[in-house]
C-alpha cells in the first residue's frame, strides 16, 4: 500500500458533509490515471463514482466502496469569554478529546479542548464519565467578539495527528477510518484489472451511512465490498470476545455487525482466498458497530455485501493505530477478490 497516499489523505480534513478537500485530492489522483472522461463522476451528494474498465467485461456488477468522511466536532455556540461550545459529528468519546490539540474553522486555527478543573468538580461529577457538553474549545481569544472575527457556529473542529511510523511496523494518524479504504481503492484503480469494476468514494458514513445508499442506488451492484477500519480492542485487561479483533493478525472479514448480516457465500469465498494465498486474516469476535454495508445492502434492488477491514486501535479518537502488515493483507485480499467475484460459483 502506498503509505505516502495514506498519509496525505489522513492529514486532510473532511468530516461528514465537508469532504471537499478529500474529494479534490482523490479526483487529482484519478486524473493521473488518464481514465476516460465518462469514467468518473461526482453525484449530487458528493460521492465520487468511478468505472474502471478491465481486460474483460464483468459477469456481475461489482462495487468496491470506502467512505471519505472522518469524525470531528462542530461549533454550536460562542461563550462570552470567547471559548467554544461544540457537539459531535459522528461518534466521539468525550474522554478521548480532553486536552487535545485541535485545528478550528476554515483557517485551521490552533486550539485545545478544555474541561472544568478537577478541584471544581462536584463529588458526583468526579464519578461520572466526561460529557461532551461540559467541554469547551479554547482558541486563545479573550472575548466573544474576538472569537466571532475568526470562527462561527457550524465551523468544524478537527483533530491534529500527523501520520507517523512507530514501534514494530505500526502507523499512527488521525482519520485512518476511512482514509485507509480510500487509499486502497485508489491503489486498485491504478492497476490493470482483469474485469470491469465500479468504485465508490462515499460521503457522510459517520452520520448515518447516507452517501453509500445513494451511490448503490446509482450503480446498482449485485455484489458490494466495503473496505473499512474496524475497532481492535486488543488492550491490557481485554480478554476473549471483547477484543473484537487484534493488530497483527491480518485482514478482518466480518460475518455480522450491528447493522448488517453479511452474505455467507461471500464471507466463505474471502476466507478461502486468504487461506489459498497465504493472506493473514481474522474475523470479528463481537457483533458490534456498523459500516456502509448496512445502507448498500438495502439500496435499490439490494446487494450482496462483504466487509474487509483493517484492525484499528482507538477508532474515532484523535489518533488511531494500525499495523502496516494488516493493511497489506487487506490489499492482497482485494486483489484476489477482483477476479474471484466474477469467476466463482457463488
Amino acid at each position: 500500500m502506498n503509505q505516502n497516499t495514506l498519509g496525505t489523505l489522513c492529514e486532510l480534513c473532511g468530516t461528514s458533509g465537508r469532504e471537499h478537500d478529500v474529494r479534490t485530492f482523490i479526483l487529482e489522483q484519478l486524473a493521473e490515471y488518464h481514465l476516460p472522461e465518462d469514467a468518473v463522476c461526482v453525484d449530487r451528494l458528493g460521492n465520487v463514482l468511478v468505472h474502471k474498465k478491465g481486460t474483460s467485461a464483468a459477469k456481475r456488477r461489482v462495487m468496491f466502496s470506502a467512505h471519505m468522511d472522518e469524525v470531528a466536532l462542530m461549533i454550536t455556540y460562542i461563550h462570552e469569554d470567547g471559548s467554544l461550545a461544540f457537539d459531535m459529528v459522528g461518534g466521539v468519546n468525550a474522554a478521548a478529546v480532553i486536552g487535545r490539540q485541535v485545528q478550528v474553522g476554515r483557517n485551521r486555527i490552533p486550539g485545545v479542548i478544555g474541561c472544568k478543573p478537577v478541584h471544581l468538580l462536584s463529588k458526583d461529577e468526579r464519578t461520572k464519565p466526561a460529557d461532551m457538553h461540559s467541554l469547551f474549545c479554547d482558541i486563545g481569544t479573550a472575548s466573544k467578539a474576538e472569537t466571532e472575527a475568526l470562527v462561527r457556529p457550524g465551523d468544524i473542529i478537527y483533530f491534529c495527528g500527523d501520520p507517523q511510523d512507530f514501534g514494530s511496523g505500526s502507523l499512527r494518524a488521525k482519520a485512518i477510518d476511512d482514509r485507509f479504504g480510500c487509499t486502497l481503492l485508489l491503489e486498485l484503480i491504478g492497476k490493470d484489472l482483469p474485469y470491469d469494476t465500479d468504485f465508490a468514494f462515499v460521503v457522510q458514513e459517520e452520520v448515518g451511512l447516507r452517501g453509500a445508499g445513494v451511490a448503490a442506488a446509482q450503480l446498482d451492484p449485485e455484489i458490494a465490498v466495503i473496505f473499512e477500519a474496524t475497532t481492535a480492542a486488543d488492550l491490557a485487561g481485554s480478554t476473549g470476545s471483547d477484543r473484537c479483533c487484534e493488530l497483527g493478525r491480518g485482514a478482518v472479514i466480518s460475518y455480522m455487525d450491528g447493522r448488517t448480516v453479511y452474505d455467507k457465500a461471500l464471507y466463505d469465498l474471502a476466507v478461502q482466498l486468504c487461506e489459498q494465498n497465504g493472506i493473514a486474516w481474522q474475523t470479528k469476535t463481537k457483533i458490534a458497530g456498523g459500516n456502509d454495508a448496512g445502507a448498500i445492502q438495502s439500496a435499490g434492488k439490494g446487494a450482496r455485501v462483504l466487509a474487509v477491514s483493517v484492525p484499528c486501535r482507538y477508532l474515532h479518537s484523535p489518533i488511531s493505530v494500525i499495523r502496516k502488515a494488516d493493511a497489506e493483507s487487506c490489499e492482497k485480499l482485494a486483489d484476489a477478490l477482483i477476479s474471484a467475484l466474477q469467476e466463482a460459483s457463488i
